[in-house]
């Protein structure tokens, strides 16, 4: 603090301090208290009253299809099928599909724990002793007020004292619509109760982060499932509580594993790019005259002048079925069939390494340029080794510096979306970044990507606190890497 009084003055110095707290606000505090209150903050559409809301809808969607079947005369038995609605306002097809709800949600359990299928008649599943008196038709289906709230485990009816009410497809379509009147009523008033009781009720709850636990049931045949027990990958989860079987079923915690997975990777990425980058910092930094150290940095920066995208895109034409490596294959005759780099993960570990060499390599030339080359000689005349040169002189000096390659690089691995997202093209694990990227975009519920993405980042820093104690390096030994 003194040397910056001394050398710039009270008023730049300030400046410094306030351009330094406003890039901190804006661009790490804020960001991250967003995504923790999101984190923290239910999707709508997981609240009680929208699922009340929901069935309100489906009962107002059921009773104007329903209402497109009320003519003079009684209606003509239906051939079977799904019914739509006429455009022009007439009675529907029996060959199509009821148009969906706004709730955009999929068919609710029917009150039996199932899907409602269709029968060949065209009447709902399950009601072969009665003839239906119309289609299918989905939105009738789900306006039944036995409908399970967030996560499954309790019912609406249950929950707010509701009568339980369904549309029967084999009662008359006046009373189907009485039926369907009548939930709508209840759905509504139901509506407007949760939601008051909801204003006033905390907004904040731990669910979004207990999805990351969830364990979903895996479908399996029994041979199938004796081939997966015996994968050693599948025993060390079980070991782990990541995978179990209950009831005869498989069941795996997803999210989980593949936060698991996609450590443990960057790990070995991070791994592979201390023992490749380790003999180049020190043949620039020790072992080479000036004018060699700068041709070696020249090979190494020249190609990072180039977008990282079109790196990794150009590492497709390189491993890709007709690409480079398989060219050359074929033409010695080696292969005949392609082989599908595609699906091994060691090529996402490669291009990984490759696309973030450089930050291992700089913090560790910076601090093994600064070792007085005099110890080394020192060493030898001593007759130390290689090997113990390295381990009691260079290593040791150097310290501050793979720490912090080994942390830049371990964070940018494990944050890696572009490079396992193109190089495996989905033919591989997806990395957690990816399943994050779902979360947001693809699902969308960004409420849990949310969760994930804050889970994610604390794990991540725990891990660095642990290295960084591991290896008894403080942050002030960074400041020698500069």
């Amino acid at each position: 603090m003194s040397g910056l009084l001394q050398g710039y003055g009270r008023g730049l110095t300030l400046v410094f301090f306030l351009a330094a707290a406003v890039w901190g606000l804006m661009l790490i505090v804020l960001p991250q208290l967003t995504m923790v209150e999101r984190a923290l903050t239910a999707p709508s559409r997981a609240l009680d009253s929208s699922v009340a809301q929901g069935l309100a809808r489906d009962a107002r969607t059921c009773i104007s299809v329903l209402q497109t079947y009320v003519t003079d005369e009684a209606p003509a038995a239906p051939s079977g099928g799904l019914a739509v609605p006429s455009m022009s306002g007439g009675a529907p097809s029996s060959g199509g599909m009821a148009i969906p709800s706004m709730t955009g949600r999929a068919p609710d359990p029917a009150p039996s724990g199932g899907l409602a299928i269709p029968s060949m008649t065209g009447g709902a599943g399950g009601a072969e002793s009665a003839a239906p008196t119309r289609p299918y038709i989905l939105q009738c289906d789900r306006a039944t007020t036995h409908k399970p709230l967030s996560g499954g485990a309790s019912w609406l009816d249950e929950v707010y004292d509701l009568p339980w009410l369904g549309v029967s497809d084999t009662d008359p379509i006046a009373d189907q619509i009485a039926s369907a009147e009548e939930i709508e009523t209840l759905a509504r008033e139901a509506s407007l109760r949760i939601r008051e009781a909801e204003a006033g009720a905390s907004p904040y709850t731990l669910s979004n982060f207990a999805t990351l636990f969830e364990a979903r049931l895996i479908p399996q045949s029994d041979a199938q499932r004796a081939v997966e027990n015996a994968k050693i990958s599948n025993k060390l989860m079980s070991l782990t509580g990541l995978r179990f079987e209950r009831d005869g079923e498989t069941y795996s915690r997803i999210g989980l594993v593949t936060l698991t997975r996609t450590l443990l990777q960057a790990v070995i990425a991070t791994a592979l790019a201390l023992l490749l980058c380790y003999p180049i910092a020190y043949k620039v930094a020790l072992a080479s005259r000036p004018k060699q150290a700068v041709w070696l940095f020249l090979g190494l920066i020249i190609p990072y002048a180039i977008v990282e995208l079109m790196r990794i895109y150009a590492w497709t034409t390189i491993i890709d079925n007709s690409g480079l490596i398989n060219g050359l294959l074929h033409w010695l005759g080696v292969i005949d069939v392609p082989i599908q780099f595609k699906r091994f993960p060691g090529t996402v570990f490669l291009v990984i390494v490759y696309t973030y060499v450089l930050f291992m390599v700089f913090p560790i030339y910076n601090v093994m340029s600064t070792l007085d080359r005099n110890q080394i000689e020192a060493a030898r005349d001593l007759g130390a080794s290689p090997w113990r040169v390295h381990l009691r002189i260079i290593i040791p000096h150097s310290k501050p510096g793979i720490a912090v390659g080994t942390i830049a690089t371990f964070m940018l691995a494990a944050g890696a979306f572009s490079v396992p997202r193109i190089i495996s093209r989905g033919l591989q694990a997806e990395w957690f970044s990816q399943t994050i990227y779902n979360k947001f975009f693809e699902s969308p519920n960004a409420n849990v990507g949310a969760a994930y993405s804050f889970a994610y980042t604390i794990v991540c820093f725990l891990l660095v606190a642990l290295f960084m104690w591991l290896m008894r390096t403080r942050l002030k030994d960074f400041a020698r890497v500069q």
